[in-house]
């Protein structure tokens, strides 16, 4: 099934609209919707985030392990270190991960949510000016009076 792209144009712009008109309170839980999905994104994201800390080398036994072992050794060594060594072990690497993840998931939301926000504002004023214009008879000229 093919879209016309001038649908998802008036789609967009409609939508862009709605939220340049809405309480920012509904903006900030949009952004930190936005967070908590990237939040959890980070969370499943986290045992292939400690392989690659471990291949980097993190960790005692950084660049030498694969698998699972590396994955818990790259947790370990971004929480700080293990259990026994006084660290958050690998909770606390998966932890710092989904933190990561969801300040960054929030960050960009809000930046979306800006330009959202203003380019409706700005659609908004265009239509407010274009409507208040009066068109005069004889200004519209059809493709064969010309």
């Amino acid at each position: 099934m093919l879209i016309h792209l001038g649908l998802v144009a008036s789609w967009l712009t409609e939508f862009q609209e709605w939220y340049a008109e809405q309480h920012p309170i509904v903006k900030g839980a949009v952004v930190l919707g936005g967070g908590t999905v990237a939040c959890a994104g980070g969370v499943v994201a986290a045992p292939v985030v400690g392989a690659i800390a471990s291949a980097a080398g993190l960790g005692v036994a950084g660049g030498s392990l694969a698998g699972a072992a590396a994955s818990s050794a790259g947790l370990a060594a971004l929480g700080g270190g293990s259990l026994a060594a006084g660290g958050l072990g690998m909770a606390g690497g998966t932890a710092v991960v989904a933190a990561a993840a969801g300040a960054a998931g929030a960050g960009a939301t809000t930046i979306l949510s800006k330009k959202v926000d203003s380019e409706g504002e700005r659609t908004k004023q265009d239509f407010k000016r274009a409507s208040s214009e009066r068109v005069q008879e004889g200004d519209i000229r059809f493709e064969d009076e010309v």
